[in-house]
């Protein structure tokens, strides 16, 4: 998956020297050369099979073959770009190449600040949507967000030209450009209708990682992206807050909904802000280096207040992780619906300083403090509150990790399950099954004003947290019931 914003991995800075050895350097002269780099590539990082070795020089040869014989010259540069995504792709679907821009831009929204519109995109390679731009969220108060983009719009023409038959890289670099100029977009949102235009003036794009204000008296904080300005933002959020409510907040909404994740290091500073020390999340990989406990340090900032967790579909990654640890460790009630279930860490490893871009891969995954692993899984609020709103179909569901082609730990028996249990049990398609059904989607109408939503789910985290009594029993009864 690739954004325009991006849930940024780790970023491993010593690996540029692990990996200097680039078959890029025997691309231009053929077949036999760049075998030859390869080969010597990985002899002097593992053992290889004489099996892996005769396939390593199947691809020289095809190589070769392609670059002398093909209808066309060829772009050297682009066949390797190919076979290095063609590599990836076999892999999972968040390992992936970046190319140098990609690498800067990458680094310049883990910063919070980049130039563009302002959405998070990807593009299916299968369903209906096949090959066109989704919009996943558009950022807050960003060009995209001012201009009316929605989740799960389609942009299926940028400055004129289809987007079907571009890839993403291509349709990336056309939405991207200088702050004040341009971009013309035709989006397709209801898939019966026709798609509309719109003009976009792009700008330079400032991701307030943090909002806040009072709700009665709770303090109301909102993690919109795990930037490097998310845990500096929660800790002004309480302090201004602190001063802000008459004798401070008598409890906490973190609103985690639809938020795609971003740093590790930071869902484990803002776990840590609320919990006296203790494990808040492990990390398991193939190498001893990737299999890591991160513990807390003792001070709970909020000195054992009341906290409710708002998640949603969209929570991945590093919401999940701040979910799962505040959940584990009975500091929080959650409130919501299942998390999207992105549960890998994904380490960056630049290639050649850089100066080639760099391989996202994914190195590890991720476990809650009870040991629960959160891949394809998602967490469970303990509170299921799904909600719809007029004019939404109450059937409709959103796309999680498990629905991702290639995504890590899915097996097709899963799948069938999970299809059986939407169903009612009998995996009929009726609805009728014996099972347990699905608990009924909560009416959220509009404001008196009759065009501004009401966010339910916050209402009713206010409405619990007013009461002291029934949220301690609430929160007992969830930490008896995940035993």
């Amino acid at each position: 998956m690739q954004k325009l914003s991006s849930r940024a991995p780790r970023i491993r800075p010593s690996a540029a020297k692990r990996y200097s050895a680039s078959a890029l350097a025997g691309a231009a002269v053929g077949g036999a050369l760049l075998f030859g780099v390869l080969s010597s590539a990985v002899f002097a990082r593992a053992s290889i099979s004489a099996d892996t070795f005769r396939q390593l020089d199947l691809f020289g040869e095809v190589f070769e073959q392609v670059h002398e014989n093909y209808v066309s010259d060829p772009e050297d540069g682009e066949l390797i770009k190919g076979a290095i995504n063609g590599m990836l792709d076999t892999l999972d679907p968040h390992s992936s190449y970046l190319t140098a821009e990609d690498f800067q831009t990458m680094q310049e929204q883990t910063r919070g600040t980049f130039a563009g519109l302002g959405i998070q995109i990807v593009m299916d390679n299968e369903g209906e949507d096949k090959g066109y731009v989704k919009i996943v969220a558009p950022i807050e108060d960003t060009p995209a967000d001012r201009a009316g983009i929605l989740t799960n719009d389609l942009i299926v023409e940028i400055d004129g030209e289809a987007v079907l038959g571009m890839t993403i890289d291509e349709a990336i670099s056309k939405l991207k450009g200088e702050k004040g100029t341009k971009v013309d977009v035709k989006i397709l949102r209801d898939r019966d209708a026709e798609p509309f235009e719109l003009t976009i003036v792009r700008d330079i794009v400032t991701v307030q990682a943090v909002r806040w204000r009072a709700e009665k008296d709770f303090a109301y904080i909102r993690i919109a992206t795990f930037s490097e300005q998310a845990d500096a933002g929660v800790k002004k959020a309480i302090k201004k807050l602190s001063k802000e409510i008459p004798g401070g907040p008598k409890g906490l909404i973190l609103d985690l909904r639809s938020n795609p994740g971003g740093l590790l290091d930071q869902a484990i500073a803002i776990s840590d802000v609320f919990l006296e020390g203790g494990e808040i999340v492990s990390t398991r990989g193939r190498r001893p280096r990737d299999t890591l406990r991160e513990m807390g340090t003792p001070g709970d900032k909020l000195s054992g207040k009341p906290i409710i967790v708002l998640i949603n579909g969209g929570s991945a990654s590093a919401s999940e992780i701040v979910a799962g640890a505040l959940q584990d460790r009975n500091r929080a009630l959650l409130l919501g619906t299942k998390s999207f279930g992105k549960g890998s860490v994904q380490t960056v490893i630049p290639l050649q300083n850089g100066l080639q871009g760099a391989l996202r891969l994914t190195t590890a995954r991720y476990y809650t403090p009870s040991g629960r692993s959160i891949q394809a899984l998602g967490i469970d609020p303990d509170i299921a509150m799904p909600v719809i709103y007029p004019g939404q179909d109450e059937n409709a569901t959103g796309r999680a990790e498990r629905d991702l082609p290639g995504a890590l730990d899915v097996k097709e028996e899963e799948i069938v399950e999970a299809t059986t249990e939407a169903d009612g049990g009998d995996g009929d398609g009726d609805g009728d099954g014996d099972a347990e059904p699905a608990i009924e989607p909560f009416e959220c109408p509009f404001e008196e004003d009759g065009e501004t939503l009401r966010d339910c789910q916050l209402e009713r985290a206010v409405e619990i947290l007013t009461d002291a009594i029934a949220y301690r029993q609430l929160l007992a009864d969830a930490g008896v019931a995940r035993q």
